[in-house]
């Protein structure tokens, strides 16, 4: 999920190419509604952290009040409000800076859903 719609065109055809299949947008809220209505559709989520109406920690934590065991994935180019431990805080299990190269992404992605988080790695 980003704000942005180039963006979102990008990192879909990134995660597709990964084999991954995609439920893109634009807006926390619709995203949101969307996991409301079918959670068990959903293996991981990755957010940006500026969205407009929720930032991706507080989408976070609806999402996590749905499914708590949704893995969830911070990737932003803004930091200066996010730290780890933060981020940790809000049971996201990785944070990873935008630009990310392709492998970066994927191994984040792997990792997460093999049940490594950051705080794990340190």
């Amino acid at each position: 999920m980003d704000d942005e719609d180039i963006m979102i065109a990008l990192d879909e055809e990134r995660l597709t190419g990964l084999g991954y299949e995609v439920v893109a947008s634009t807006s926390s809220e619709e995203a949101l509604e969307i996991f409301r209505k079918t959670p068990d559709r959903f293996d991981l989520v990755i957010t940006d952290y500026t969205m407009p109406n929720l930032t991706g920690i507080d989408l976070a934590a609806q999402l996590l009040m749905i499914k708590p065991t949704i893995p969830i994935v911070l990737w932003t180019g803004y930091n200066e409000a996010v730290s780890r431990e933060r981020v940790q805080k809000a049971g996201i299990k990785a944070f990873l800076m935008k630009p990310s190269d392709k492998n970066t992404l994927a191994a984040t992605i792997r990792r997460v859903l093999d049940g490594e988080t950051d705080e794990r790695r340190g």
